[in-house]
């Protein structure tokens, strides 16, 4: 994606005489905080400093006149009942072909501020804020006024520590302070099936637990967007069933809620939580198989349907707008289609919208319907803390584990050579 270009290019150099002794203090201290650079730090010790004074550090806006607005609208790629695939950037989608306040629903999973890099071309976690502005500009300038953002968002770890970026925060209260979104509310998808990651912090040092939850920000231009949880309704656990069948006596609760007889209305389910467990395991459907017979690149980064078809259930009506700027094999579209929705989604990587049409050649879009298990969440300590009693690291995990005399005599593979050589 291209970047626009900054008002203020960082073209003066700073220099300072230090000691072998302070050089070293600072970078340490750089490092500790999480930065690469020196320079990175320094800034950061200047915003902290700003900030304690009560000043808005200042950050360049985009002119949406500007050169990078101009001449980039995608191209019409391919057309469904419903929607419309457009290739190209969608900053020019978002500023120039779609026409202001005519978009319902935005949903997406844009590029992650990761720390390392993948090949569908995320941003740096500490750059990310200003990469994302002038799509957040867009995505103002085209919504509705009862319309909705919403934005899958994974978090990252800093650069060799084992803490948590704040990127994801940070775009989130950018949105709501500088281009007047209001978070409606958080919602958290935990993938039940995600492997324990970071190795190093988790399977290593031990020092953390998996990272299995991304963040999903729904927002929107007014306190007030189209909604009703009746579309989202999930299924009755087993006591309520109990409950509507053998009745309920109204009464108030210990914690003050006065439950009264509404309680045992049947009202065809129960509201859900903003935790969304969703299994992201899919490896052999039909999008896949297209891919490998046609020598296609499978994004790596999709998210399951089920994550767009409960927004556009939730926020949309028949006929309104969804738009997916960064659109990948278009799973959004796929969803919308399926639930008659109008739709666009764009895409930088016409090899992506190759294997995309494996949603819509040759085959009526669908909701998936495959996966209807509910997953358990143990509660914390479920194991009573049986399986391990050891003193806690005093240096907090800073140092690698070594392997105890016994392990490391079990792991020794030695050449036949030298075995027979030990014998003698």
């Amino acid at each position: 994606m291209p970047r626009p270009t900054s008002k203020n290019p960082k073209n003066r150099q700073l220099s300072c005489r230090l000691t072998e002794a302070e050089y070293r203090e600072i970078e340490e201290a750089a490092h500790s905080a999480g930065y690469d650079s020196l320079s990175q730090y320094l800034r950061h010790l200047h915003r902290q400093t700003l900030e304690s004074k009560g000043s808005r550090v200042t950050t360049d806006k985009v002119d949406e006149q500007g050169s990078i607005y101009r001449n980039i609208e995608p191209d019409l790629y391919e057309q469904t009942e419903y929607g419309q695939i457009y290739l190209g950037d969608s900053l020019g989608l978002l500023h120039q072909t779609l026409e202001p306040n005519s978009v319902d629903l935005i949903v997406t999973s844009p590029p992650f501020g990761l720390v390392r890099k993948k090949s569908y071309g995320n941003e740096d976690a500490d750059r990310y804020v200003e990469w994302f502005r002038p799509f957040a500009e867009g995505m103002q300038r085209v919504l509705k006024e009862k319309g909705s953002l919403v934005i899958d968002i994974g978090g990252a770890w800093k650069p060799g520590l084992p803490t948590r970026s704040l990127y994801h925060f940070e775009l989130l209260i950018t949105l709501c302070r500088d281009y007047g979104f209001h978070l409606c509310q958080e919602h958290y998808w935990w993938n039940p099936a995600k492997l324990p990651t970071p190795a190093e912090w988790v399977n290593i040092r031990r020092i953390r637990v998996k990272d299995a939850v991304n963040c999903v920000w729904w927002l929107s231009p007014t306190p007030w967007p189209k909604a009703s949880n009746k579309r989202v309704l999930s299924p009755y656990s087993s006591s309520m069933k109990s409950l509507l069948k053998n009745g309920y006596k109204a009464k108030k609760r210990p914690s003050g809620h006065d439950i009264s007889t509404k309680f045992s209305k049947d009202n065809g389910g129960s509201v859900p939580p903003n935790l969304m467990a969703l299994a992201n395991t899919e490896s052999n459907g039909v999008y896949q198989d297209y891919c490998r017979a046609n020598d296609l690149p499978i994004h790596p980064a999709r998210f399951p349907s089920r994550l767009p078809e409960y927004f556009i259930r939730f926020l949309t009506d028949d006929g309104d707008l969804v738009v997916d700027p960064f659109g990948g094999s278009c799973v959004t579209g796929e969803a919308a289609e399926a639930l008659k929705r109008n739709w666009i989604c764009c895409e930088l990587s016409e090899e992506y919208l190759q294997g995309a049409m494996a949603r819509f050649v040759g085959r009526k879009p669908a909701v998936d319907r495959t996966d209807g298990v509910a997953y358990t969440i143990f509660p914390p300590c479920a194991l009573n803390g049986s399986a391990d009693n050891s003193p806690l690291p005093s240096d907090g995990g800073y140092k690698r584990p070594t392997k105890n005399p016994i392990q490391k005599r079990l792991n020794i593979r030695t050449s036949p050579t030298k075995r027979s050589t030990r014998r003698r």
